[in-house]
């Protein structure tokens, strides 16, 4: 298993990475020079303090910010190179992406609002798709139901299948169980990584939950800013690295 998944190429490669804001007519650098590499189908946990700069890195990789300096490639597309419009495609092919808050549009359904991107990408058996995702999420029998009318947990799960309709090679999630009790949280955990393996789906997550994090292959550790720290789990070789 281990040689297997050495063997596989660096999806994510990140070089350099620097992002800063204006503040009070300066600058913040949230983060410093950081440099990255994520092998295909391996799980990735961001831990560190609020502030540490773990969800700014994450919606740099995922194409939702862009840096100011620094490398990002994903799946060999250098996402650095890309304007906004680019980037959008982008996610559309490569990317999912879990929110915290789920950001289910209210005025959708659950099935609908698991087929609308896979409807933007010109699916033509989207809803086909997206019941087949409902009931592998266990919600198959609340798909004419809407964002109010679910559960927190429910609302979660939702939000997973519409993440992997358009088999993302790449997922990200920034705190996918935060806002979810310990039951819920706990069957959000075991679903992304059940779609994980059974997708072979690239899992990068921030989470401040320690349970969480030691179920993936790989934690790395933010602080101010900077990877602090880098292990893998499980008794696993090491597949990434900081450059």
């Amino acid at each position: 298993m281990s040689e297997q998944v050495a063997e596989q190429k660096d999806i994510i490669i990140v070089k350099n990475l620097i992002k800063r804001v204006e503040v009070n007519n300066g600058q913040l650098e949230i983060l410093k020079s950081i440099s990255l590499n994520v092998k295909q189908g391996q799980s990735i946990a961001i831990v560190g303090a609020s502030g540490s700069g773990k969800s700014t890195l994450l919606g740099l990789l995922a194409g939702l910010d862009s840096s100011t300096f620094g490398e990002i490639w994903l799946d060999n597309a250098p996402l650095h190179e890309l304007d906004e419009e680019q980037r959008t495609h982008l996610r559309a092919e490569k990317v999912g992406f879990i929110f915290q808050s789920f950001l289910l549009l209210p005025a959708l359904t659950a099935l609908e609002n698991v087929m609308l991107p896979a409807q933007l990408a010109g699916h033509k058996d989207a809803e086909q798709q997206a019941l087949a995702l409902l009931k592998k999420v266990g919600l198959d029998h609340r798909d004419d139901h809407y964002p109010n009318q679910l559960s927190g947990g429910e609302q979660q799960r939702v939000a997973i299948a519409r993440a992997f309709i358009c088999q993302p090679k790449i997922l990200f999630a920034d705190e996918p169980t935060g806002n979810l009790d310990g039951d819920n949280g706990h069957r959000i955990e075991r679903l992304l990584f059940e779609l994980n393996e059974q997708h072979h789906t690239t899992l990068v997550l921030v989470t401040h939950d320690p349970k969480l994090a030691a179920n993936c292959q790989r934690i790395i550790t933010m602080s101010d800013g900077t990877i602090s720290e880098q292990q893998t789990t499980n008794s696993q070789e090491e597949l990434t690295h900081v450059v």
